[in-house]
C-alpha cells in the first residue's frame, strides 16, 4: 500500500501496530491474491479479541487498507477510541437506529472500493474448542444491498495470547495461521428480498464457508456449526 495514499493517524496505527504485531507473532499466511480488488466484504472468524489485530495485519501487508464494523463501546474508550475514528473504523450501536447510518457508512466503503471486514459472529465464537458459531445476518444484508463480493478468512492462534474461555491474557509469541479462500457463492440470492429467511440462507453459507476454510488450516473434523447459547435475563451480576 503506497504511503502517500494514506493519512496521518492511519500511517500512525501503522508505525504502532505493524512492529508490535511483527515481534508478537510468528505468522503463517495463505491466499492473500484471493483478496479481490475494489469493494470487498471480509468474513473472519472471531476465537479471541486478539484476532482483529492479527486479521487487520494481514489485510493490510496484502495491500489493503482494513475497516472493521465493532461494538460502539470501543468508541468510548479513551485513547483507543479516537484512535479507531481516525483510522476510519465504523461503530454500530446495536438494536438502535445508529445501526443505520453503521450500515450507510459500510456501504460507502464498499462502493469507494474499499476492505470493509465484519465478524459475522457478532462476539468472540462460545464454541469449547472455538469453532465457529452460527452467525448474523449483517455481512449478509450488506451484500445483498450492494453487491460486493463476501471472500471468508479464517484465522487460528491468536486465542494464545487472549483466550476468550479463560479471559487469560499471556505475553507470548503466537503462532498465528491466517488464510482467505475462495468468494462465497451467493449467485442463488442474487437481485432477491432481504426476507428474514433469505438472509438467514445467505449467512449459513457463509458461515460454512468459514467453519471448512478454518478445517484446513486447524487439526480435526469441522463440527456443525455451534448454536450460540440463548441470551439469559440481564441481572445486576451481568451489568457489572
Amino acid at each position: 500500500m503506497a504511503q502517500q495514499r494514506l493519512g496521518f493517524w492511519q500511517r500512525f496505527a501503522v508505525a504502532l501496530v505493524v512492529p508490535t504485531m511483527t515481534l508478537w507473532s510468528k505468522r503463517s499466511w495463505h491466499g492473500m491474491d484471493k483478496i479481490p480488488p475494489g469493494g470487498v466484504i471480509l468474513v473472519p472468524n472471531h476465537v479471541s479479541h486478539f484476532d482483529p489485530l492479527v486479521v487487520a495485519h494481514y489485510i493490510y501487508k496484502a495491500g489493503r487498507w482494513p475497516r472493521f464494523l465493532g461494538k460502539a463501546s470501543l468508541w468510548r474508550v479513551p485513547i483507543i477510541g479516537p484512535l479507531l475514528r481516525k483510522t476510519r473504523q465504523v461503530p454500530v450501536e446495536r438494536g438502535s437506529v445508529e445501526a443505520v447510518k453503521s450500515l450507510e457508512a459500510l456501504v460507502e466503503a464498499l462502493r469507494e472500493g474499499g476492505v470493509v471486514v465484519v465478524y459475522p459472529e457478532g462476539t468472540t465464537t462460545r464454541h469449547p474448542d472455538l469453532w465457529p458459531m452460527r452467525g448474523k445476518t449483517g455481512a449478509a444484508r450488506l451484500a445483498l444491498l450492494t453487491g460486493a463480493p463476501v471472500v471468508p478468512i479464517a484465522n487460528w492462534g491468536a486465542q494464545d495470547v487472549f483466550d476468550p474461555r479463560t479471559n487469560k491474557f499471556k505475553f507470548t509469541r503466537a503462532a498465528v495461521t491466517v488464510t482467505t479462500g475462495d468468494p462465497v457463492d451467493l449467485s442463488r440470492w442474487a437481485g432477491a428480498e432481504p426476507s428474514r429467511a433469505v438472509l438467514e440462507a445467505m449467512t449459513e453459507k457463509i458461515m460454512l464457508d468459514i467453519r471448512d476454510l478454518l478445517g484446513t488450516i486447524r487439526d480435526g473434523e469441522p463440527p456443525a456449526l455451534y448454536d450460540r447459547p440463548a441470551r439469559r435475563a440481564t441481572t445486576a451480576e451481568d451489568a457489572s
